[in-house]
């Protein structure tokens, strides 16, 4: 019997990654813009921005991703009606010209594409050394340790998210018909479940959560539970639950409200002790150090807040 070998087509492949970065503003914060010969988009992972592009000036919120074309000078600002924000930059080179279909595009994406970027993140975090929040850094330097295969694992991500994307743009295109009915709504059912579980978590924030006391919330065993939590978000639910809390007080830091034993105490933390030991923990940095490097970060573009 005779084969005959398929050349799969490809119609975009990420050439070069030029830059990963997750950035942590406080209000105030302005960066200078920039301009260069390659792809970037910039993802509101939580908070709100104000970003312009040319001659545009837009306020993206969270959820929201836009598109930098080669050549398109850009800049950033938090002013201080903005939720201090999370955002997610990364740049790379494609050369495809369906890339034209995301030019200008400002997308609010799905849970489908939310969690590829999930992907791209974590895939990123275990291929690259940090620091991951220095704007003047782009430079990626490989960690021995990474996993096999992640910075390949990453650019098929990427690209899987870029065509995810160009498809959505394509009028009479369903990004889910090739997924069978009941995969999809048991996918969709998951997620909701894991939507439930992290507003319930977000509501208790001020609390010490336990699994027990979880489960008895949302109605789910903790086997079933621990699956389809560690299916939508890649870690465990008390894991989770600390990450928020971290996440909450960095927040709380860049508002720059309250102090440290405010904080600890609105986060259920016991003493402002074992607060900063979580927080460093996740971090790798006390509070005060990461409020430090905050302001440094405001002096080094001229904007004290």
């Amino acid at each position: 019997m005779d084969f005959t070998p398929l050349l799969l087509n490809e119609m975009l492949t990420i050439n070069k990654l030029i830059s990963f970065h997750y950035f942590e503003y406080a209000k105030g914060y302005a960066f200078e813009g920039e301009q260069h010969d390659f792809w970037e988009f910039l993802y509101v992972d939580k908070g709100s921005v104000e970003i312009r592009s040319d001659e545009r000036t837009l306020e993206l919120s969270q959820g929201t991703i836009i598109f930098h074309k080669p050549g398109e000078f850009h800049t950033v600002r938090v002013g201080e009606q903005h939720k201090p924000p999370n955002l997610i930059v990364i740049s790379f080179e494609c050369n495809s010209h369906y890339m034209s279909r995301l030019d200008h595009q400002v997308i609010s994406l799905g849970s489908r594409e939310r969690n590829l970027l999930s992907l791209i993140l974590q895939e990123g975090f275990h291929s690259f050394s940090p620091p991951f929040d220095d704007p003047h850094r782009h430079n990626l330097t490989r960690k021995p340790e990474a996993p096999f295969g992640s910075e390949q694992v990453l650019k098929i991500y990427l690209e899987a998210l870029l065509i995810q994307l160009i498809r959505i743009g394509e009028e009479g295109t369903s990004t889910e018909g090739s997924r069978k009915p009941s995969a999809m709504q048991s996918e969709k059912a998951e997620q909701k479940v894991v939507q439930n579980i992290e507003a319930y978590m977000k509501e208790q924030l001020s609390e010490q959560l336990t699994l027990d006391q979880l489960c008895k919330a949302v109605h789910l065993g903790k086997s079933r539970l621990k699956e389809i939590f560690q299916s939508q978000k890649g870690t465990g639910a008390i894991e989770y639950f600390k990450l928020l809390k971290i996440q909450e007080a960095k927040t709380l830091i860049r508002e720059k409200h309250y102090n440290y034993t405010e904080i600890a105490t609105m986060l259920g933390y016991a003493s402002i002790h074992y607060f900063s030991r979580d927080f460093k923990k996740s971090t790798g940095m006390s509070p005060s150090e990461y409020a430090r490097t905050l302001k440094a970060r405001a002096d080094s573009t001229g904007n004290l807040d």
